[in-house]
């Protein structure tokens, strides 16, 4: 989006205080959704995190906890995101590679061995699997004698961008909107303080979108989710309570913060005129930032700390809920230890020297912030429009029309960068042509070998003529229209596999075929 030279009341002709703006923790929550804000309480810390064994992966958790952290956020490998144990074939080479190999409960186990879970909330970057892999976590939590009510955090079970943005979906959009149904459902009867859905807009800004794409698309599947919901039977007005969204920061500031703002605004109006709910806390846009992966560079990777601090900085500005700064190094590898602390030093810094904590919303007022912040609502708002022509969310996925306007923005951006219209330092202007050396986190081609072998043992010692019975159980489930979150929790306890589960339900629902464009 680009900016005039300057901004001044006229840009502002239709401004209204109270309509737009109004105090914060009030509608339309412009400048917040809590009253008192970082005053009462700063933004969880949450540096996402996992490579390697559980073991490997705790005592980084363990690490950061003891740094200060106050959030703990799990990255999981790519078998385990799709449903693959880490003998399948198709997981050959990529066990622990980008995050932590999760087959079976023991895993999890290890994994917050020595973390009360009863006091550090925890989120999960799982979707495809995500029923599964809280499952886990909740029977770890009972075979440690925790109360399923004390827990608190978020599984991303965001299905829907999956297939606009990320890849790493397994079965067809309207089964697997069945399954995020079934795990908001079981959350909302049974974890009261659990967020049984983050709503991801990062990933699709990853994927090449702009600001308003980001926005759009990511209100778009919340509105698809609510509308399932609905259909279902589910009380819309207190399964709203629990939605989570989760947003990226990128480099242009200003327009971050008035995106942050705008998102918030709109999903308030939405929840209220759309949905007609009145309840403040279904009306409120809780959400988590992440900085952006996809603006780091391998050129001149110290630069990257710059980046991600202004980055952190848009996220606190425009008023976010929880943070997650990226380490300098992750255009090359997994971040080391090193850089994983100054990542999240970048944040206390922010919090407790920047002065930015001090007052709410602090940009308010601002000729340019006010006006970005309407002109973002506006735009996001007719995509939206557009997609409800279309038949909504879902129709939109299965038509391409999310990929289609995602890989026109990713094209766009690139030929700027080409072009030099769009600058990036230690990339296109002030390049270096010196190849230092860096120290780079490297996973242990040992770590596959050592998870396969703990997956048989485990495999050798458990029930299984029940761990068969269930299975049949849960495919004769999945046919019908039963909750399955009871089943696959009792899978879970048996010592069944994260892979034998998935593929009890890829014989049901089969799997999804990626639309081509033509």
């Amino acid at each position: 989006m680009s900016f005039k030279p300057y901004y001044t009341p006229e840009d502002l002709k239709d401004f209204d205080y109270d309509r737009d703006l109004g105090r914060p923790g009030h509608f339309p929550y412009t400048r917040g959704v809590y009253e008192t804000m970082y005053l009462g309480r700063l933004w969880t810390m949450r540096q996402y995190a996992g490579f390697g064994t559980a073991e490997e992966s705790n005592r980084r958790y363990r690490y950061l906890l003891d740094q200060g952290q106050t959030g703990l956020s799990v990255a999981f490998d790519l078998p385990t995101q799709l449903g693959y144990d880490s003998d399948h074939p198709l997981a050959r080479g990529e066990v622990g590679r980008c995050g932590v190999a999760i087959d079976t409960v023991e895993d999890m186990k290890i994994l917050f061995d020595g973390i009360p879970l009863d006091r550090v909330s925890t989120s999960m970057t799982i979707n495809a699997t995500a029923l599964v892999l809280l499952a886990m976590y909740l029977v770890v939590a009972e075979e440690v004698g925790i109360d399923p009510e004390k827990l608190t955090g978020t599984v991303q079970n965001d299905i829907l961008k999956e297939y606009i943005a990320r890849g790493n979906y397994i079965y067809p959009p309207r089964p697997s909107i069945r399954l995020t149904l079934d795990l908001i459902e079981f959350c909302r009867q049974n974890l009261p303080k659990w967020n049984p859905i983050s709503i991801s807009g990062y990933h699709i800004r990853e994927a090449g979108s702009n600001a308003v794409q980001e926005i759009a698309f990511t209100l778009a599947n919340g509105i698809a989710y609510l509308e399932a919901a609905q259909t279902r039977g589910i009380d819309i007005d207190r399964c709203a309570e629990r939605f989570s969204f989760f947003f990226g920061a990128h480099n242009n500031l200003l327009e971050e913060v008035a995106k942050f703002r705008a998102a918030r605004r709109l999903w308030a109006r939405i929840i209220k005129d759309r949905f007609g709910i009145e309840n403040p806390k279904a009306q409120r846009l809780r959400f988590h930032t992440q900085t952006a992966g996809c603006t780091l560079t391998a050129q001149q990777p110290e630069n990257n700390v710059v980046r991600v601090a202004f980055q952190a900085l848009a996220a606190v500005l425009g008023g976010t809920q929880s943070l997650h700064t990226n380490a300098k190094d992750e255009a090359l590898a997994l971040p080391t230890e090193d850089s994983a602390l100054l990542a999240l030093r970048t944040q206390q810094i922010i919090a407790h020297e920047s002065g930015v904590a001090q007052t709410i919303d602090p940009l308010a007022g601002s000729y340019l912030i006010e006006y970005l912040t309407d002109q973002i609502e506006k735009e996001a708002r007719d995509y939206i429009d557009q997609i409800d022509r279309m038949g909504g969310a879902i129709a939109a996925v299965e038509n391409g029309f999310f990929r289609r306007e995602i890989e026109d923005s990713a094209y766009q951006y690139q030929k700027e960068v080409e072009e030099k219209k769009r600058k990036i330092v230690g990339v296109n202007i002030f390049t270096d042509d010196r190849q230092p050396r860096y120290e780079i986190l490297k996973v242990r081609p040992e770590v596959e070998h050592r998870q396969i072998e703990q997956l048989r043992a485990i495999k050798k010692n458990r029930d299984q003529r029940r761990v068969t019975t269930l299975l049949s159980q849960l495919k004769e489930e999945a046919a019908g229209k039963k909750n399955l979150m009871p089943t696959i929790i009792e899978l879970v306890r048996v010592r069944a596999t994260l892979g034998e589960i998935s593929d009890a339900l890829r014989a049901v629902f089969g799997e999804y075929k990626e639309f081509q464009r033509l």
